[in-house]
């Protein structure tokens, strides 16, 4: 069977490229399309950035994603949009962001120009009131050579200032029809529908890779240049799309993008929020997902920390059915999971905050946006009074696994909450762990920083204005 997909207001059928072409390689090397560019290959520096839309949708949301982790199997049913296309639905025109990036003389060198104003398109058609703290994130994926942000910000606040043709973009998309089957020779990229046709799929190619987002995956593909021969994606499976409130529980599908989940998140466990928005840029959070996080079983992940923290409980599936496992209970060593044959996971259930239980997570990296973390602590406090009832920590990059802090939890459980409970509960971490030192830190400093996030989350919580993060906007 054929991908189908609208490219620049025009159907494509890709019916003889290898499933595992990258989108950039396609756009660039097939469809001629250079105005994408190749900077970082991994997701980093948003040169390659653009915009799809899927007209399925009630009200279709455009999305900036990097095509250099996307597979163009990924792109069936949606509609695709490059640098290019914009002045060619403008009737020859420069789009508003387009112009809005003349008048600021935002274009630099030019280089990572086009990534920029698809990160601007898709925000200038989104329905966010738009501020300076919004401007930054939508741009926070785009990396400028020339550094000279200034210039580009103020071409994105002009941009989104003006009148927005949303309607406009919303009549031009047509329904494309979508295969749940590619093959090119012995490679297969399957994309089922529904739970029982991934189960089945999964019992067949027990060697397959399953692809969410593609986040990770993606890298594999587009640096490492490997050629899976067997992929299911998940993104089509209904019962993986779903996230529901179910009384004091939070069900989020593993098909969920962090950015369908943010806004679940945001309202329940703004802290949690708070770190979402720093887990890669907004085209990772467009197409990656909480479960592809769990699943890739890193110790340096930043959701299972939270999900630890918080009790949350995972359901993975297979042929036989349903299977709950406690999120703490699913990381076994070093990438090694508690996942049996043929199982893989459904869904993350997070309880509900119950009265006088806090929240909060810390991410340490070297830089704010777009960084992987060196020390990552979540912490669930519950206080009765000035009394602490009871306590999960957890902390990533300081083990093989993410995993709680069991003496820490004794060293709040019970006691009041003070300064020198903190202190006490600083001293006790590191007992629960014995960090490694690589690239991105020292065992030291680990050792160091999760300690005195004990009192970071005492200032937090506490409520003593003190400067504890700063990001220039």
């Amino acid at each position: 069977m054929a991908v189908q997909f609208y490219l620049n207001g025009e159907l494509r059928e890709v019916a003889a490229v290898a499933p595992t072409t990258t989108v950039l390689d396609y756009l660039r090397e097939i469809a001629v399309l250079t105005g994408t560019k190749e900077g970082c290959a991994e997701g980093d520096c948003g040169a390659c950035a653009i915009v799809i839309a899927n007209a399925a949708d009630e009200r279709p949301v455009y999305l900036a994603v990097n095509a250099c982790l996307l597979m163009v199997p990924q792109l069936d049913g949606k509609h695709v949009y490059t640098v290019e296309g914009l002045t060619e639905r403008n009737d020859g025109l420069l789009d508003p962001v387009q112009e809005a990036m003349v008048q600021s003389d935002g274009t630099q060198c030019g280089f990572c120009t086009p990534g920029f104003i698809m990160s601007m398109f898709a925000l200038r058609h989104s329905n966010e009131e738009v501020s300076d703290e919004v401007i930054h994130d939508a741009l926070a994926g785009n990396l400028c050579r020339c550094t000279g942000y200034r210039p580009i910000v103020d071409s994105m606040r002009d941009a989104c200032l003006g009148t927005r043709d949303d309607d406009e973009l919303v009549d031009e998309l047509a329904v494309v029809d979508t295969s749940d089957t590619y093959q090119i020779g012995s490679q297969s990229f399957f994309a089922p529908t529904n739970l029982t046709a991934m189960a089945e799929l999964f019992a067949r190619h027990p060697d397959a890779h399953i692809l969410g987002g593609g986040t990770d995956l993606g890298i594999l593909v587009s640096k490492d240049r490997q050629a899976f021969k067997t992929v299911i994606h998940t993104a089509q499976v209904k019962e993986l799309r779903e996230i529901r409130e179910d009384g004091d529980t939070l069900t989020i599908g593993a098909a969920i993008t962090y950015t369908e989940a943010l806004p679940y998140i945001d309202r329940l466990y703004p802290s949690f929020a708070t770190m979402i928005k720093r887990i890669g840029s907004r085209q990772i959070r467009n197409v990656g997902t909480i479960g592809g996080n769990v699943g890739n079983a890193s110790p340096i992940g930043d959701t299972p920390p939270c999900l630890i923290a918080l009790d949350a409980t995972l359901v993975l599936h297979s042929e036989a059915g349903d299977r709950a496992i406690s999120v703490e209970d699913y990381f076994l060593d070093y990438r090694k999971t508690d996942l049996k044959d043929g199982e893989f996971i459904k869904e993350i259930r997070i309880p509900k905050l119950k009265p006088g239980q806090n929240f909060r997570t810390f991410k340490i990296s070297k830089r704010y946006d777009q960084d992987i973390s060196a020390v990552i602590g979540a912490y669930r406090i519950g206080i009765d009074g000035e009394k602490i009832v009871d306590a999960r920590i957890a902390y990533g990059g300081m083990a093989a696994t993410p995993k709680r802090a069991p003496a820490a939890e004794a060293a709040l459980t019970g006691k009041s909450w003070k300064l020198d409970t903190a202190l006490a509960a600083a001293a006790a971490v590191g007992e629960d762990y014995s960090p490694i030192s690589d690239h991105r830190a020292g065992k030291e400093y680990r050792a160091k920083v999760a300690g005195n996030l004990f009192l970071r989350l005492y200032h937090d919580l506490s409520g003593i204005d003190k400067a504890l993060e700063v990001m220039a906007v």
